[in-house]
């Protein structure tokens, strides 16, 4: 069975929405046309950043680096939801990242997913290139 890519019948939460709130307007309209076309129902675990939750994130393991887009307003990290719980499993992730860039290609915004990086493989996370918008 073919699912209709123009309507999943998700939407985001208002927790989402008000976690996008302050992260670049571009990658908001990317996010708000994925959530119409994903597979996965997905929420927004985090947009923008304070140094101090990246410094925490980095100690934890969880970041790499004090460089993070998340900082500028530049990146999202979303979650797969199933039946409403948050879950890891790789294969859900992919195919958020297929809804994020096919609404990336949909709205002519640039994006890089995580998960196509070679090492610290990210699947949550999602920004906009440095080459096409460099931080402030």
């Amino acid at each position: 069975m073919t699912k209709n890519k123009s309507t999943s019948g998700f939407q985001l939460s208002s927790l989402s929405l008000d976690r996008l709130r302050n992260v670049h307007p571009d990658l908001q309209k990317v996010v708000k046309r994925a959530i119409t076309l994903t597979e996965v129902d997905f929420r927004v675990q985090e947009g923008l950043r304070t140094r101090k939750r990246q410094s925490e994130l980095v100690a934890a393991g969880a970041s790499k680096t004090m460089n993070s887009r998340h900082i500028t307003g530049h990146a999202v990290d979303l979650v797969a939801l199933v039946k409403g719980k948050v879950r890891w499993d790789w294969p859900l992730y992919y195919k958020i990242a297929d809804a994020m860039k096919q609404a990336a290609k949909e709205v002519k915004v640039p994006l890089e997913w995580g998960g196509d990086w070679r090492t610290f493989k990210d699947g949550p996370h999602f920004q906009l290139p440095h080459k096409n918008y460099p931080a402030n």
